[in-house]
């Protein structure tokens, strides 16, 4: 397994299939809402794509808002969400906010994935809201004593 930024735009097309598949499809996120205006490789966030066995299975992106690194739409195609991937993606946006300067960052969790985000040292920091139709939780991370 192997997890790059994404540089061209055939990887970006990976990345939009995947969460299509994910979002769209298996959770019933409406398209217009899960595809946006940052989905570009302009340099308004930073896209990542994981690999295992050379195919692409699951993606993420950064996005610097208001000072904080957020972390977005991570996701995994199902057959291989019990690999370690999604620590893999992660990671790799940690490591990205870390080379921009930021220490600090946030993201919206689904609350059935509150765990997981607490094993990585995210802490929870608000109540259960909305987002699309499926209940997620704000949850922050200091990245300085990494």
């Amino acid at each position: 397994m192997n997890t790059t930024r994404i540089t061209k735009t055939e990887d970006l097309k990976a990345a939009f299939d995947i969460r299509v598949k994910v979002f769209v499809e298996e959770q019933g996120v409406p398209l217009e809402e899960e595809l946006d205006e940052f989905d570009t490789l302009d340099g308004r966030c930073e896209h990542v794509l994981v690999h295992y066995n050379e195919q692409p299975v699951g993606t993420g992106r950064l996005r610097i808002h208001e000072g904080l690194g957020k972390l977005e739409r991570i996701c995994i195609l199902e057959p291989y969400r019990k690999f370690g991937l999604g620590k893999t993606i992660i990671k790799a946006l940690e490591d990205i906010a870390l080379e921009t300067g930021v220490s600090n960052v946030k993201l919206h969790g689904q609350t059935q994935a509150e765990g997981f985000y607490l094993k990585l040292g995210y802490q929870t920091s608000s109540e259960v809201f909305m987002e699309d139709g499926i209940p997620h939780i704000l949850m922050t991370k200091s990245l300085e004593n990494i």
